[in-house]
C-alpha cells in the first residue's frame, strides 16, 4: 500500500474506531462484535507501524476508548488501568514469547480466562469497602461505588485485610439473569441490551442503585492494583492472597513454556459452553512482579501480558419453519426454527428473524440452510442464507394475526406489522404485564405466573379486571396460601392511589414511555382532557413530536379504550394528578442544563426545584439552553456552554435566584 492509500484508511479506520468506542464504552450499545472491532484496531495499528509519520497521539491505538461519564463523579486512578494487547492466532502468541524472552529467558506465565464484562477498582481501607470506580480511559473512571455495594459476592468487608488494598475485578451478568432480563424486555416490547456485557455494562452505570440491584450482577476479581501492609512478590501468590481474603477469583494455571500456554488456552476456549458467563479470550500474564517491572509498558499496553481473543462460532443448520409471535403492542415478530445444533457450548434451535424487512433482505426460504451464531456467544442470530432450497419460496407474511385472526397492517414509522385488534388475546398477557410492572401500576407479586394462572382461569380478561380480584380468587389458584392472597389484594388496592402518569404509562400507549406520560399529565387536569385532546394539543408540549402526539391521540379515540378508562374510574382509580406543571414561575420559558456535582444538592433535587417554577430541563447544551446550573467536576457540557455564551450559573447563584 502506498503512503496516499495508507493515509486514507487509517483516517478512516480511526473515525470508525472512535465510533465504536463511544457505543461500546459509553453507551453500552456495540453494532459490531468485539472480534470485529479488535481486527480493525490491528489493521491500524500495522499500518501505524509501516508508515510511522500517520500515527497521532491521540490515535486509537494509545488509549482506551472509554471516558468519564456526567452521571458519576470522576476518579481519578492512581494506578492506570491498563488495557491489554490482544492476539488472534498461535503464532501472535509465540511472538509475544519470544519478546518476553529477549529479557526473561526462563520466565513463567500465568493463564486465566478473560472475562467479558466491565472493569472496575475497588478500594478498602482496613478492611472496609471504600470507593468503586470503572476503568473509564484507564486514567478517569466513574464513581459507582454505591452500584457495586448491590453485588452480593463482592465483600463489603474483610477480615485480617491489609491497611489498604485496591483491587481490579470484572463486573459481569451471567446468562441465566441476561436471558430472565432480555426476555423481561422482550415481553414490554422494550429495547434489548445485545450481550451480558453490555447488560452488565448498563446496569452497573444506573443512576439509581435500585435498578442495579435488581438486574443481579456477579464479579471476579483478578489483580491486585496497589496494596499497604503487606508484601507480594508474584501474580499466584497475589491471586492466592485474595481468595484468602474471601474474594471471587476465577481459575488460573502457571506454566514456564509457550507450547503448554497454548494448550490451556485451547482448553478453556472448549469449555466456554460450560461457564454460566461470558468470556471472549483467555490473558497470560508473566508471574513475577519483578519481572513485569524489567518488562515495561508501552503508552497503551503493559508489555508482561497478552490477550487471546476466540473467533465467534458460527455453523450452518437447516431451518425448518417460520412461527410469528404477537407482541404487547400487536407487532408481529418472526422467529426462525432450526435444525438443532451446538454453537458456542450450547444447542440452539430458534433464533428471532426480526421483521419482515429482515427476512427480504436476506432473502431467507424455508427449508434453506443459514449462517448462524451467537452475538456475544449468547444471544443466536442468522447472519447469511449459505444455500437455498430446492424450489424454495421467499416467506410469506400473514395478512391476518395468527392470534385472534384480525386483518394487519404495517407501521409507517417502523418496519413492524400490527395486529389491529386491541383485544388480541396475544396481546393481553403481555399488556397486564406491562400494566402491573415498577414503572407503571407497581403491583408487587402480580408475576407472569400468577397472571397466566388468571388468564387461564379466566379471572381477568382486561386490566379493569385485577381490580375486581379478591382473596378467595387468587387464594384459589395453585399454591397461593390465603395470607400471599390477601398481600396481593392489599398490593392492588394500594395502586388505586398511583399518581396518573403511572396509569398513563400502564397503558402501553405506543411511542408513550414513562417521561411522556409524566409530561402528559403536567399539562391536563384529568384523564377526561387527555381523552378529549387532539394530536395538535399533545404537540404543543415541549419535547412531544408528531408521532407521539398521533398515538396518544388515535388510542384515547378508541371504544375499547374509552371502555377501559369508564370502568378503570368506576373502580376507584386516581384520574387526576395531584401536582400540575407550574405555568408561571420565575423561571417560566428557561431551560436548564445540568452538570457536575453541586455542593448541597443533587441534580434530580435541582431539577424538581427547576420544574416547580415553572423551567425545565435538558440534558444536552443548544443554543436555546438558558442556563447551565454547574457544581464541581463539570465536564463537556460546561466547555460547550462556554463556547456558545450561554450564562452558568452556580448552586449559590441559582438559589439567589430563587430569592435565598
Amino acid at each position: 500500500m502506498n503512503f496516499t492509500d495508507a493515509k486514507f484508511r487509517v483516517q478512516e479506520l480511526t473515525k470508525q474506531l472512535e465510533y465504536h468506542n463511544n457505543l461500546y464504552y459509553n453507551r453500552d450499545e456495540p453494532e459490531i462484535s468485539d472480534f470485529e472491532y479488535d481486527k480493525m484496531l490491528r489493521e491500524l495499528e500495522n499500518l501505524e507501524a509501516e508508515f510511522p509519520s500517520l500515527k497521532s497521539p491521540l490515535s486509537p491505538t494509545n488509549r482506551v476508548g472509554g471516558s468519564a461519564g456526567e452521571k458519576f463523579s470522576p476518579v481519578t486512578h492512581t494506578v492506570v488501568m491498563e488495557s491489554l494487547h490482544d492476539s488472534f492466532s498461535h503464532d501472535e502468541l509465540r511472538e509475544f514469547d519470544a519478546k518476553v524472552r529477549e529479557t526473561l529467558p526462563n520466565v513463567k506465565y500465568v493463564v486465566e480466562p478473560k472475562f467479558d464484562g466491565l472493569s472496575v477498582s475497588c478500594e478498602y481501607e482496613n478492611g472496609v469497602f471504600v470507593r468503586g470506580s470503572t476503568r473509564g480511559d484507564g486514567t478517569t473512571g466513574e464513581d459507582v461505588t454505591e452500584n457495586l455495594m448491590t453485588i452480593k459476592s463482592l465483600p463489603k468487608r474483610i477480615e485480617n485485610a491489609p491497611e489498604y488494598l485496591e483491587v481490579r475485578g470484572e463486573v459481569y451478568m451471567s446468562f441465566a439473569s441476561f436471558e430472565a432480563l432480555t426476555q423481561k424486555q422482550e415481553e414490554n416490547e422494550e429495547k434489548t441490551f445485545k450481550n451480558p456485557r453490555n447488560a452488565a455494562a448498563g446496569s452497573l452505570r444506573q443512576k439509581n442503585a435500585k435498578v442495579t440491584a435488581s438486574r443481579n450482577l456477579d464479579i471476579f476479581i483478578f489483580n491486585i492494583q496497589q496494596v499497604r501492609g503487606t508484601s507480594l512478590t508474584s501474580h499466584v501468590q497475589s491471586l492466592n492472597y485474595l481468595t484468602e481474603l474471601g474474594f471471587p477469583t476465577a481459575f488460573y494455571n502457571l506454566y514456564d513454556n509457550i507450547d503448554d500456554v497454548i494448550e490451556e488456552i485451547e482448553r478453556i476456549g472448549n469449555m466456554r459452553g460450560t461457564f454460566d458467563y461470558a468470556i471472549d479470550g483467555a490473558v497470560v500474564k508473566v508471574d513475577s512482579f519483578s519481572n513485569r517491572e524489567l518488562l515495561g509498558s508501552t503508552a497503551k499496553y503493559p508489555k508482561w501480558a497478552e490477550a487471546y481473543k476466540y473467533p465467534p462460532e458460527e455453523k450452518t443448520t437447516k431451518l425448518f419453519n417460520i412461527e410469528i409471535n404477537v407482541g404487547r403492542t400487536g407487532v408481529l415478530t418472526p422467529v426462525g426454527n432450526f435444525e438443532p445444533v451446538l454453537l458456542a457450548g450450547t444447542t440452539v434451535s430458534r433464533a428471532t428473524l426480526h421483521n419482515k424487512d429482515f427476512i427480504d433482505e436476506k432473502g431467507i426460504c424455508v427449508g434453506d440452510t443459514v449462517i448462524i451464531r451467537k452475538a456475544g456467544e449468547i444471544i443466536p442470530e442468522v447472519l447469511s442464507v449459505k444455500e437455498h432450497a430446492e424450489n424454495a419460496v421467499p416467506f410469506e407474511f400473514p395478512t391476518v394475526c395468527p392470534s385472534c385472526g384480525s386483518p394487519v397492517q404495517n407501521d409507517e414509522n417502523e418496519a413492524a406489522i400490527r395486529c389491529t385488534n386491541t383485544d388480541c388475546p396475544a396481546q393481553l398477557m403481555r399488556h397486564l404485564i406491562h400494566f402491573v410492572s415498577r414503572d407503571a401500576m407497581d403491583i408487587d407479586g402480580l408475576g407472569p405466573a400468577v397472571l397466566e394462572q388468571l388468564l387461564n382461569e379466566e379471572l381477568i380478561k382486561s386490566p379493569a379486571d385485577l381490580y375486581r380480584l379478591t382473596a378467595d380468587d387468587i387464594s384459589a389458584l395453585e399454591r397461593k396460601a390465603e395470607k400471599s392472597a390477601q398481600n396481593l389484594i392489599s398490593s392492588i388496592e394500594k395502586s388505586k392511589d398511583n399518581e396518573l402518569y403511572r396509569l398513563v404509562y400502564a397503558l402501553g400507549i405506543r411511542n408513550i414511555g414513562l417521561k411522556a406520560a409524566k409530561l402528559i399529565c403536567e399539562n391536563f387536569e384529568s384523564i377526561d382532557d387527555i381523552m378529549n385532546a387532539k394530536a395538535v394539543d399533545f404537540e404543543a408540549i415541549d419535547g412531544f413530536g408528531s408521532i407521539m402526539a398521533i398515538s396518544i391521540e388515535n388510542y384515547f379515540s378508541l371504544p375499547s379504550t374509552k371502555e377501559l378508562i369508564s370502568d378503570l374510574k368506576s373502580l376507584g382509580l386516581k384520574m387526576k394528578p395531584s401536582v400540575k406543571k407550574t405555568d408561571g414561575g420565575i423561571f417560566a420559558g428557561k431551560t436548564f442544563v445540568l452538570t457536575g456535582t453541586l455542593p448541597t444538592m443533587t441534580r434530580s433535587e435541582a431539577t424538581k426545584i427547576i420544574e416547580q417554577n415553572g423551567g425545565k430541563t435538558s440534558s444536552s447544551v443548544s443554543k436555546k439552553t438558558s442556563y447551565v446550573l454547574a457544581g464541581e467536576e463539570a465536564g463537556s457540557k460546561l466547555t460547550k456552554a462556554q463556547t456558545l455564551g450561554i450564562t452558568i450559573l452556580s448552586e449559590e447563584e441559582f438559589k439567589s435566584m430563587l430569592g435565598g
